[in-house]
């Protein structure tokens, strides 16, 4: 059995470790795999002190973005965001709501929120306020509410009006 010898990671490796990680591999696994693919390098004394200075920068950048996260946490879960809907006669909607609709509604009040980042179980059906958890940057969890509300539409009204239109056009 060979030796094993150590190696940095670059980046993440799954079921190895995390970028900055010392890992002890196989020579072939570096040698073929982790090194072409630019996922590690071998240990020297200057790699180690680089990659130790990356990994304080590193840090002090996730501690300020979480930072300015909390700070969008605490803004955004005050607010409540209303979605108009299409709803039947028994007050179903039409379709449903998904998280591209939510990140929509976000975008348009200023939130720059992925839709994979918004956690839906299923899409929304029913009229009404939810409570919705969304990941922020830096690991910073947030809940939002979003109120589904009908369009009041008078379906009457809008075919009366046309149906004028049309005999009025037919003079």
């Amino acid at each position: 059995m060979a030796n094993k010898i150590q190696a940095i990671l670059g980046r993440d490796v799954s079921n190895l470790g995390h970028a900055g990680d010392i890992v002890n591999v196989a020579p072939g696994y570096l040698r073929n795999y982790l090194i072409p693919n630019l996922l590690a390098l071998p240990v020297s004394k200057s790699r180690i002190e680089q990659f130790e200075h990356q990994k304080k920068l590193v840090q002090h950048q996730l501690n300020k973005l979480k930072a300015l996260s909390e700070e969008v946490r605490d803004r955004i879960e005050v607010q409540k965001f209303l979605i108009e809907v299409k709803t039947g006669e028994q007050g179903k909607i039409f379709g449903s709501v998904s998280a591209r609709d939510i990140e929509a509604i976000l975008s348009k009040n200023g939130y720059a929120i992925n839709h994979r980042d918004i956690k839906l179980e299923s899409p929304l059906k029913t009229v009404g306020i939810h409570k919705i958890a969304v990941r922020l940057e830096g690991g910073v969890m947030a809940n939002i509410q979003v109120i589904l509300a009908a369009i009041e539409e008078k379906v009457e009204e809008i075919s009366t009006e046309s149906e004028e239109n049309v005999a009025s056009d037919e003079e």
